[in-house]
Formats: structure tokens, C-alpha cells, sequence
């Protein structure tokens, strides 16, 4: 528009009539317009797409992911001032060092074919664990009131002023994945040794999630120290067999504090979880408000032996394979939810991010009218794009994982089997998972003329593809709110971490792909936090080296890690929270 309406600019209006007059006759000024006419209609169509795209994307996304201000404790005490100063002394570095690294060397494995408590052994080393606690921390033992829950599962009470608050509980697990004798060699440092590097610190455990727990420990210690009282009762329950879906731990702690405390009788949780992350340009602070469902699934063949010199067709291995091959032939569907937190997380990323993927901006407000399943989620397949650790934030996922059949090789397999993994996406739910895997068997066993049991209940049976789920199948969590135009937890976890870390940190819902011992605490309250709220911008972002070889911490992680408490205690102690 600027460029057609400089040809006649800083000219004499007679000398420009003139010229236009000369150029051009009547009958053919309408040709000679119809290109700038089409040039400034386009201009303005882009300007006010420009325009309406900044409208309908930045403003809503931005209110969507508003950022609470920093929060500051406002009660104080020299003793309380003193107490904070003192984390950030190289006197306290010295001792956190020696109390996580002593924890690190107890050897808390647990195991998926651990018997019972009493009749297996390997259970007595959480005794251990839990004198090296009570030695450790003597103010927490002295000042709070321990109990214990199915032999090793550990409670501690630190009763409030109010009893009209609803407590506060603080969770970790006392317990770590075993270490693999093959793989102990591979190790930098060895699992069990909690070295010192002047940095990290070294072992199963310091990351998944000891760190944690000791650092819930020394918070307590230091605020008994500095004479706190609290007025929000403190909770804290430490499971043991997290690692192994949790049952004999915190499926036995939750329904003590349940009976304790009733339906909502908890303002918050924190448990260990997601941490912080970098994307498009950001650093952002990811708690877990949510968490996909699971369910293992397991398929049984049976079919005639005999001798491998004169075998059938197909033996159950084979049979069993085909069934895999057309499991494995196809995916499920990504499907991205409004209430799946890694929705959330998208509209903090186009509000804050610098650079956020333009694709997955102009798809966010879409999603809005996205309902129906069977077209294809857009939103869902793009964020995809940025790797399987994403991916699988918005679809069901499926992992053959075990597998047994035949033992002689020249006898036919009379019994095969084999364990399929699902974590169901938020949205799905089990009976999807099991209605496909029916569906799916259900040819192969007429073209091989077996009989099928699906989720009959029958779990073998000769001549026959049986398929069961297990006991550990679980729905997806509910939704914690994450509201922050009122004092909820999470506006009061969020002004926190803004606290500590800087207005820098954007503060974000995640999803977790993997499950917590928070699964048994649904009913005790709706503000669900899976966070480990320790950063060292140092030391990268993310889970690390859980679960592997080289598992570590870096001591600034740690050190934060009990700042943050020790400041959303009591951040927490003086809200007044809306519900």
C-alpha cells in the first residue's frame, strides 16, 4: 500500500496529473489498478490474519499459563532467618553430603519376587535403613511422632496449632531398583558407595529418591532447630516397595492416614516426580499433575507336545508370535486431551516460549473443538514430532516385555506365554487396551482352532489363547488443579519455586509416563503434586540417570532441594487456601 501511494509523493498535483494523464487512457486505468488493487486487498487480509492469529493464540494461551509472583514466607524469626542462611554454609554442604551419601550405602533393593514380610530376608535391610534415620535425624524422631505401618513403612507427625487446617504430607520411598551384578563394573564409582566427587554424589538411590527423603528429613530437623511451630500439621509417609508397584508400602500407608484423616483430608501432596526441563528457549518447572493409567496384560498359548522329529505346523511359539506380529503391526492413536497437563504445558510454551513451534500454535485453539476420536488429533500428531518422550505424553503405549515358552529343543512347546505393557494414555481407559488385544486374538485362535479366553477369568486352559490382566491395572490419576487466580497449592508450589529460582523459571503441569506411590492416595486429596524440586542449571535438566548405570546427584541439586522445602512448608503453613 506504502509503495502504490508513493508514485505520486512530493509531486506537483498538475505534474502528476499530468503524467498519469500521459500514461495511461481511461479505457485503461481499470487494467492498470487490478494488480494494485489485488496487492493492497492481500496486504490488509495478511495484516488482519496477523492481527486475529495474535488475538486468538497469544492472549487466551498467555491468561492460560499466568505465573503467580514470588512467595516469600512473611512470618519470621531470627531463628528462621538464621536457619536459611545457614543451608547455603559450606558447614551444612559437609553434613548433607555425609547424610545422603550414608543412606545411599544401604542397599534398600527391592524385588519383583520378594515373598512375604517376615519370610524373605532381603525385606531386613529396611530395618537397617530406618536406625540409620533415627540416628541421623534425633529431632525428627524426638519432636515428631513416628509410626510405622506394615513393619517398614515409616509415619511421622508433627502436630499443628490448628486442627481446622487440613496437613500437609510429604511422601518419598525408602526403597531402589537392584543393580545388576553384570552391570556393577560399569559403573564410574561403585552403586552402593555414595562417593563424593566434589560435585555429585554417586549410587542407586541418590537420585531415585533418597535425595528426596533426606532432604524432607533435614528440612524438619532444621525448622525444629530454629523452633518453628507450625500451625498446618505436618505428614510424612515413606513407602518401601515403591519400585515394585507399592502395594505392601504405601498401599498400606495410604489407608492409615485414609482412616486417619478421611475423603480430602490432606490440603496437598508432594512425591517425588517430574522435575525441571528445557524447551524452545525456556526453562520450565514441570510438576506432575497427572499420571497415565496402567495395566500389564498377559496371553497364554497352550497346544499339543510331542516330539520336534514329527512337529505339527505350528506350535504355540509360533502361534503366540503371530499374535505379537499383529500386536506390534499397529499403534494406538495419540490423543491430546484438554485435561492432560501436556496440554497445559502447550499453552505455557506458546505463551512464554520464544521458540515455540509455530505448527503447534496455530493448532492449540483448535483443539478447543477437537471431540471426536475417530478423525485424527492434529495437535497430538505434531507435538509428537518432537520425540518419543512427548509421544508418549498424549498415546497409549505397548511394550512386549516377557516372554517364556519351550523348554527341550526337541520337544514341542506344550505352553508359552508372554507380558504386554500398557501405560493408558489420560483419556483411555483399560477396557480399550483389552478390547483390542480380544479382537485381535480372537482370528487367530479360530484359524488354529483354540479356544479363546478373554478377560473371562480363566487364566490357562489346554487347547486354548488365554488372556488376562493383571492386578497392578490402574486407571489414569485425576487431574490436580492448577489454578492460580486463587490460594490453591499449586499457586502457593509455583510462587515458590519463583521464589527460589527466579521469575526466569516458568512454572508448568506435566504428565508422568510412569507411576507413584501417589496412586494410592487419590482419595486424601485432589492437590496431587509429583515434583522433585531441586535445579542445578549446571547439571542439565531432567531425570538423569535413574534406573541405570551412573546414577547420581550434583550437591547444588540437593542443597536446593532443601531450600525449596523448607520454604514451601512454610509458605504452606501461612495460606489460606481455597479449595
Amino acid at each position: 500500500m506504502e509503495k502504490s501511494g508513493s508514485v505520486t509523493h512530493g509531486l506537483p498535483a498538475p505534474v502528476a496529473q499530468q503524467r498519469l494523464t500521459k500514461r495511461s487512457a481511461p479505457r485503461f486505468t481499470p487494467y492498470l489498478l487490478l494488480p494494485i488493487l489485488i496487492v493492497i486487498i492481500f496486504f490488509r487480509l495478511s495484516i488482519l490474519e496477523a492481527i486475529v492469529g495474535q488475538s486468538s493464540d497469544s492472549q487466551p494461551l498467555g491468561n492460560q499459563c499466568k505465573q503467580p509472583d514470588p512467595l516469600f514466607p512473611s512470618r519470621s524469626s531470627d531463628g528462621l532467618e538464621d536457619m536459611y542462611k545457614y543451608i547455603s554454609t559450606p558447614d551444612f554442604e559437609r553434613k548433607s553430603i555425609h547424610r545422603l551419601s550414608g543412606a545411599v550405602q544401604i542397599p534398600t533393593e527391592s524385588y519383583d519376587d520378594l515373598g512375604s514380610i517376615g519370610d524373605d530376608s532381603r525385606w531386613e535391610i529396611m530395618y537397617e535403613f530406618a536406625k540409620y534415620l533415627q540416628h541421623t535425624f534425633p529431632r525428627v524422631h524426638d519432636k515428631m511422632k513416628p509410626e510405622t505401618v506394615n513393619t517398614h513403612g515409616l509415619i511421622y507427625t508433627w502436630g499443628g496449632s490448628d486442627d481446622s487446617l487440613k496437613p500437609l504430607l510429604l511422601m518419598a520411598h525408602q526403597d531402589v531398583v537392584p543393580v545388576p551384578n553384570a552391570t556393577v563394573g560399569a559403573w564410574t564409582h561403585p552403586p552402593y558407595s555414595g562417593h563424593y566427587d566434589g560435585k555429585h554424589i554417586w549410587g542407586r538411590g541418590s537420585s531415585d529418591c533418597k535425595n528426596q527423603l533426606v532432604a524432607v528429613m533435614e528440612t524438619m530437623e532444621l525448622l525444629i532447630d530454629a523452633e518453628f511451630l507450625p500451625k498446618r500439621t505436618i505428614v510424612l509417609s515413606f513407602g518401601f516397595d515403591e519400585e515394585i508397584s507399592g502395594r505392601e508400602g504405601a498401599g498400606h500407608l495410604a489407608p492409615f492416614l485414609h482412616e486417619r484423616y478421611g475423603d480430602r483430608g490432606i490440603a496437598a501432596l508432594i512425591d517425588e516426580g517430574a522435575t525441571f526441563m528445557e524447551a524452545w528457549g525456556t526453562t520450565f518447572a514441570a510438576p506432575g499433575t497427572g499420571e497415565k493409567g496402567y495395566t500389564d496384560v498377559h496371553i497364554t498359548v497352550r497346544m499339543p507336545g510331542g516330539h520336534s522329529s514329527i512337529p505339527s505346523d505350528h506350535t504355540s511359539i509360533g502361534v503366540l508370535s503371530e499374535l505379537i506380529t499383529h500386536i506390534e503391526a499397529e499403534q494406538y492413536p495419540k490423543l491430546l486431551t484438554q485435561d492432560n497437563p501436556y496440554y497445559g504445558q502447550l499453552q505455557c510454551g506458546a505463551a512464554h516460549s520464544p521458540d515455540f513451534p509455530k505448527k503447534v500454535r496455530k493448532l492449540l485453539p483448535k483443539q478447543e473443538n477437537h471431540s471426536c476420536r475417530s478423525k485424527p488429533d492434529y495437535l497430538a500428531i505434531e507435538a509428537a514430532k518432537q520425540g518419543r518422550d512427548i509421544q508418549y505424553l498424549m498415546q497409549t503405549s505397548q511394550a512386549v516385555d516377557v516372554i517364556q515358552g519351550g523348554i527341550k529343543v526337541n520337544a514341542l512347546p506344550e505352553r508359552v506365554s508372554v507380558t504386554v505393557n500398557h501405560r493408558i494414555n489420560i483419556g483411555d481407559e483399560p477396557e480399550m487396551v483389552w478390547n483390542r488385544l480380544e479382537s485381535l486374538a480372537k482370528p487367530i485362535a479360530k484359524k488354529y482352532n483354540l479356544t479363546l479366553h478373554a478377560f473371562d477369568g480363566v487364566k490357562e486352559e489346554a487347547q486354548s489363547i488365554s488372556i488376562w490382566p493383571s492386578e497392578t491395572t490402574l486407571r489414569y490419576a485425576p487431574i490436580t488443579p492448577t489454578n492460580v487466580d486463587k490460594n490453591t497449592p499449586y499457586a502457593v508450589l509455583a510462587g515458590t519455586t519463583r521464589a527460589l529460582y527466579g521469575e526466569d523459571i516458568i512454572v508448568t503441569p506435566s504428565a508422568m509416563t510412569g507411576n507413584t506411590d501417589t496412586r494410592y492416595y487419590w482419595d486424601l486429596t485432589k492437590h496431587i503434586f509429583r515434583f522433585g524440586p531441586g535445579y542445578d542449571p549446571s547439571a542439565g535438566t531432567g531425570l538423569g540417570n535413574i534406573h541405570t548405570v551412573d546414577e547420581r546427584i550434583s550437591v547444588v541439586n540437593h542443597i536446593a532441594t532443601v531450600k525449596w522445602f523448607t520454604l514451601f512448608v512454610r509458605n504452606m503453613d501461612e495460606a489460606d487456601l481455597e479449595d
